[in-house]
């Protein structure tokens, strides 16, 4: 019998492809995790000419993915100067009602937000565990990759900003020591007491540091980076691709344009910036707006 949810990741990345792959285009990002696996698949399902595409991965996985496919990878930092790729589709632990994702479950958050933050729009695919109003809610830690002589002055500025628990990752052998990155550095995941407020023009934002701080996403994002040591922090957040460009920064957004859910009845559910969350049913046909953000 197939599995539920492997089939609504499935679904999600088809629907994600169908509405923002393009024949056409020069570059495409290609994320880590097991949602991805589905998304390259959607790709080469469609039957067109993809010899003149380049797919730039996120780690080790993706590429391996990328080539069994048959598809032709190209390393990050092999990019033509200033090109921002075409789309990027990638998965995420949660996102939240405004598109702010917590990434790096599958410790490759730096090359992830890299990828990210040079594509024209980056679309993010999961399944409906991913789906929730704040972050933290269901998935409980904040993944930052930091530099390993750094590691445990790391650990003791999370507290101060109010994390309750902050570990280095071990790795699937703990006798192995702690996980490594592709960049060979270590992994630390930062839990905190509250989930985390979309944005900080809220009342519910409370001033201080300690365990009682209900911290806005992109605060303690901006926070956590400034710790000496930290590379990048598993929060995706501030601005998407559009509004980088219409900023007239070109690269730089984080979060997603558009994020895809997948649903166990076969649906999916269509989450963008500023607009309510569409579904749309398994044959396609019907979209119905069901949420206002």
């Amino acid at each position: 019998m197939a599995d539920p949810i492997e089939n609504a990741k499935r679904t999600a990345a088809r629907k994600a492809v169908e509405d923002h792959f393009n024949p056409t285009a020069r570059y495409i990002g290609i994320g880590s995790g097991s949602t991805i696996v589905f998304v390259v698949e959607a790709i080469k399902d469609r039957n067109e000419d993809l010899s003149r595409i380049l797919f730039v991965p996120t780690g080790y996985q993706s590429r391996q993915v990328i080539v069994k496919a048959g598809l032709q990878p190209i390393q990050f930092d092999s990019l033509p100067s200033g090109v921002l790729l075409d789309v990027a589709f990638d998965g995420a632990d949660e996102v939240d009602e405004d598109l702010n994702c917590i990434k790096g479950g599958g410790a490759c958050l730096y090359q992830e937000k890299l990828v990210a933050t040079h594509a024209k729009k980056f679309i993010c695919v999961a399944d409906q565990r991913k789906l929730q109003s704040r972050l933290l809610s269901k998935w409980d830690k904040i993944p930052i990759e930091v530099e390993p002589l750094a590691a445990h002055s790391v650990l003791q500025s999370l507290t101060t900003l109010g994390s309750q628990e902050a570990s280095i990752r071990s790795s699937l052998l703990e006798k192995s020591g702690p996980l490594k990155t592709d960049q060979d550095n270590f992994i630390v995941d930062a839990k905190f007491k509250h989930p985390l407020l979309p944005k900080a023009t809220t009342a519910e934002a409370v001033e201080g540091a300690g365990e009682d701080r209900h911290w806005a996403v992109e605060t303690l994002a901006k926070e956590i980076k400034q710790i000496e040591g930290v590379l990048s922090v598993g929060l995706f957040c501030g601005t998407n691709g559009y509004e980088a460009e219409k900023a007239g920064r070109g690269a730089g957004g984080q979060k997603p344009v558009a994020a895809y859910f997948g649903m166990e009845d076969g649906s999916v559910i269509i989450r963008k910036a500023g607009e309510k969350d569409i579904v749309v049913n398994k044959q396609n046909e019907d979209k119905t707006t069901i949420l206002e953000n």
